[in-house]
């Protein structure tokens, strides 16, 4: 069982990074492809990692616990952003650069990340926005009765609606740009949504473990009713965590919730009957190709002309190509790329501290 269930995510998490790839195309689509893929792919990642959350039962442990996470998110963080921004910093300086101001403010604006850093880095928002909606989670799971985790959560869902309302309607403008008049380190405030469908995840465990017909039915019937009001322009939906577009109080449950549940019951299916073993090999890279991706494309796209095709294969080959090369020749070179893995503790040495 234990088998099937790490292949059925595997594979579904694999699908979902190369909807991510995808997603950052920066040409022009006939079909609105990019638009659908932002109303679910970005909450569909918060879901899985809800799905399997574990609460300290002991609040000995808790300090491990937030260990764990750092590691396996925080640390990669800093190293792709340091590689990253040494190598755009090099071809600066080979290209005659030497604005200290402009490096000043560059460094400023990556030092506050999520979503004022923009191009090479136009993903790093997700992993310090999970970091602090495990940080979150976990605070109320350890100090909290289930009644009160509902009302804070329910109190979190109206913020960040709150927040997103402010943002596009009254400041108004692109949500970039509109965006960025909300200052905050690090993208912290998204945790106040991105924690709702992460709770999702953990709460609805038994319906995510194994998606029932109904449930599968009832996905696609809202996933479909969805992409037809769209079209026909009966609703204008659009989901943005990152630039805190999520100003639909019903929708921003029901959409996202109804394309997830559509991706994992496919892929619980799907890995019952075939392989999925390429979809596995994406997604044990996927936090390098996350970071990789766009500059991939940055470095490439003066030197060959490409496609969707070419952008999505590039944005997997190469990232994944790094990923192995980094795990293989680097000193703690697993860790770098978010395979940490911490060692057995004595649990009576963990409970008398």
């Amino acid at each position: 069982m234990n088998k099937k269930r790490l292949t059925w995510v595997d594979g579904a998490k694999g699908f979902l990074m190369i909807l991510v790839v995808i997603g950052h195309y920066p040409g022009q689509l006939e079909f609105p492809l990019a638009k659908y893929i932002y109303w679910f792919h970005m909450p569909a990642f918060f879901i899985l990692s809800g799905l399997f959350f574990k609460p300290v039962l002991e609040k000995g442990f808790m300090r491990l616990s937030i260990h764990k996470r750092f590691m396996q998110l925080i640390v990669p963080y800093l190293f792709f952003l340091l590689s990253i921004t040494l190598i755009r910093y090099g071809i600066e300086i080979s290209s005659g650069n030497m604005d200290i101001s402009w490096y000043a403010h560059d460094f400023w604006t990556l030092v506050v990340g999520g979503r004022f850093a923009r191009g090479a880095y136009g993903v790093f928002w997700f992993v310090t926005t999970l970091f602090f909606t495990y940080l979150f989670f976990l605070w109320l799971t350890t100090y909290f009765s289930r009644t009160k985790q509902i009302i804070i959560l329910i109190i979190s869902y109206c913020i960040a609606h709150y927040e997103s309302i402010f943002a596009m309607r009254v400041i108004g403008g692109a949500p970039d740009t509109a965006s960025q008049t909300v200052p905050m380190i690090w993208n912290i405030d998204v945790a106040l949504m991105a924690v709702i469908y992460f709770s999702l995840g953990y709460y609805m465990k038994s319906v995510w473990m194994n998606i029932s017909g109904r449930w599968l039915i009832a996905g696609l019937v809202g996933s479909v009713v969805a992409i037809v009001l769209d079209a026909i322009h009966v609703i204008d939906y659009h989901l943005s965590m990152k630039f805190l577009r999520y100003e639909h109080f019903i929708l921003d449950l029901i959409i996202p919730l109804s394309f997830t549940l559509v991706v994992v019951g496919v892929f619980q299916r799907m890995a019952a009957k075939l392989s999925v073993k390429w979809l596995q090999k994406i997604e044990k890279h996927s936090l390098t190709i996350m970071y990789l991706h766009i500059f991939t494309d940055i470095l490439l796209n003066d030197y060959f002309t490409y496609g969707i095709v070419g952008f999505t294969a590039f944005g997997l080959g190469i990232p994944i190509l790094f990923s192995i090369i980094i795990q293989k020749y680097l000193p703690n070179g697993k860790v770098l790329v978010g395979g940490f893995s911490p060692k057995k503790i004595n649990t009576s040495r963990v409970l008398s501290h």
